[in-house]
C-alpha cells in the first residue's frame, strides 16, 4: 500500500521536473491575466444591474454581443499566430488591452451613457481574447502530446490563482471604492503581461510564415470529429457561461447574498481549481477521453440544478465545489483533445476555431439565463433546471461522439 501511495505522490512532487521553464513562464502570464479580468469583470454585471438599472436580459445582450465579436477574434488570432507566430500577437494583444481597459475605468469612472460603456468593454473583452487561443496553442507547441492534459491542467491552476485572488479583492475594494477605480487594476495587470512576454517568452511555433486565408480555415470543417466536438462543447459552455452574470444577479438580488459573499464563491472556484486541478489531471490519464468529459457535464448538471433549492450561503459553497468538479475534468481534458485532434501548422486555427465556440457559448449563457431569472424572479427551480438541462444534453452529445470516433 505504501508503495502504491509513493507512486502517486512522486509525478505531483516531480511536477517542476516534468516541464520545462516555458510552461511556467505562460502559466504566471496566465496569472496575471485571469487575475485582471476576475477583478472587475464579474462586476460589471452587478455595476449595470444595481447602478445603472439595466433589467438581466439586458445585461445579457451586452455580454452577449461582447462575446460574439470575441469569438471571431479569437479564431483570426489563432489564424495570424500560424502567420506571425505566437509571440507578436501576444504582445500586441496585452499592450493595445493596457489603453482599452483603461478607457474602461474612466467611462465606469465618468458615469458615461451605457452604450459607451458597452462598446469599450466589447472592444476590451475583443482584444484580451484573442490571446486565449494563442497562448493554448504555444502550450501544444512545446508539450508532448502524452503531457498535454497534465500541462494545460497547470495552465488552467495559474489561470485559477488569478481568478481566486481577482474576485476576493474586487468584492474587498467595492466596500469602500466606487466601480471605476476597481476596473483601474486591469490596465496594471495588463502592463505586467507585457513586461512578461517581452522579456521571458520566446517563439514557439515551427511554421511561422505560413500564408492563411479564409479558404484554408473553412478546410478545418472537413474534420468530423473535430467539428462535431465543438459543437456538443457549445452546449456545455453555455452553461458555464452562467458564472459570468446569471450567478451574480442571482445570488445577490434574489439571494440577497453580500458583495464579498458572491466574491468568496468565485474565490472558491478558483481554490478549488489551484489546489485538485493537477491531481484530477494526473488521476484522468487512464480515462478515456470522452468518459471524463462525460462525467464533467454531469457534474455540471447536479451543481447547477441544486441551485434552485439552495437558499443558505453554505449550500451555495456546496454547489459551487460540485460545479467546479465538472470544470477541472472537462476544461484540460477538451484542451488536450484540440491539442491532439489539430495539425501542427494548423493548430492556432484549431484552438482558435474552438475559442470561438467557447465564447460563443459563454456569451449565450448570460442571455439566457438573464432572460430565465427574467420569466420566473421567484421560480428559482425554473431558472436552474434549464440550465441542468442543456448540460445533461451535452453529457449525451460527448458519449455519442466517443463511441463514433473512438476517441
Amino acid at each position: 500500500m505504501e508503495e502504491l501511495l509513493e507512486k502517486a505522490r512522486s509525478p505531483i512532487r516531480n511536477i517542476f521536473h516534468r516541464f520545462g521553464p516555458e510552461l511556467w513562464v505562460v502559466t504566471v502570464t496566465q496569472f496575471f491575466i485571469a487575475m485582471g479580468f476576475s477583478i472587475c469583470i464579474p462586476f460589471l454585471s452587478l455595476h449595470l444591474y444595481e447602478d445603472r438599472g439595466l433589467s438581466p436580459t439586458h445585461v445579457g445582450m451586452i455580454l452577449l454581443s461582447a462575446g460574439l465579436c470575441s469569438a471571431v477574434s479569437q479564431a483570426i488570432g489563432g489564424a495570424l499566430s500560424d502567420r506571425f507566430g505566437r509571440r507578436p500577437i501576444l504582445l500586441i494583444g496585452a499592450l493595445v488591452s493596457v489603453f482599452s481597459f483603461s478607457g474602461l475605468a474612466a467611462l465606469i469612472g465618468i458615469s458615461a451613457p451605457v452604450w459607451a460603456i458597452a462598446v469599450i468593454y466589447i472592444v476590451s473583452r475583443l482584444i484580451l481574447t484573442t490571446t486565449r487561443p494563442v497562448i493554448s496553442a504555444m502550450v501544444a507547441d512545446f508539450t508532448p502530446k502524452e503531457k498535454l492534459t497534465e500541462a494545460y491542467g497547470i495552465l488552467r491552476i495559474g489561470a485559477n490563482m488569478g481568478w481566486a485572488a481577482g474576485p476576493a479583492i474586487g468584492g474587498y475594494l467595492l466596500t469602500f471604492l466606487p466601480y471605476g477605480w476597481l476596473f483601474g487594476i486591469a490596465p496594471l495587470t495588463c502592463g505586467i503581461v507585457f513586461l512578461i512576454i517581452f522579456f521571458f517568452i520566446r517563439e514557439s511555433s515551427h511554421t511561422v510564415g505560413n500564408r492563411i486565408s479564409f479558404r484554408s480555415m473553412l478546410t478545418i470543417a472537413n474534420d468530423r470529429p473535430f467539428l462535431v466536438f465543438v459543437v456538443i462543447s457549445i452546449l456545455l459552455f453555455i452553461v458555464m457561461g452562467q458564472m459570468v452574470s446569471t450567478l451574480s444577479i442571482f445570488t445577490v438580488d434574489k439571494l440577497e447574498f453580500s458583495y464579498p459573499q458572491y466574491g468568496l464563491l468565485l474565490t472558491l472556484n478558483g481554490l478549488i481549481v489551484i489546489f485538485f486541478q493537477y491531481p484530477m489531471t494526473l488521476a484522468l490519464r487512464r480515462v478515456a477521453k470522452f468518459r471524463a468529459l462525460i462525467l464533467g457535464s454531469l457534474l455540471y448538471v447536479f451543481g447547477y440544478l441544486s441551485l434552485g433549492w439552495i437558499t443558505q450561503f453554505g449550500w451555495a459553497l456546496v454547489a459551487m465545489a460540485v460545479i467546479t468538479g465538472g470544470e477541472i475534468i472537462h476544461a484540460p481534458v477538451s484542451l488536450s483533445v484540440i491539442g491532439e485532434l489539430s495539425p501542427e501548422d494548423q493548430r492556432g486555427r484549431y484552438m482558435g476555431l474552438f475559442g470561438l465556440s467557447q465564447t460563443i457559448g459563454i456569451a449565450v449563457g448570460p442571455l439566457i439565463g438573464g432572460v430565465l431569472i427574467d420569466a420566473f424572479p421567484f421560480n428559482p427551480e425554473l431558472i436552474w433546471a434549464p440550465i441542468a438541462l442543456i448540460a445533461f444534453i451535452a453529457a449525451i452529445g460527448y458519449y455519442w461522439w466517443g463511441r463514433r470516433f473512438r476517441v
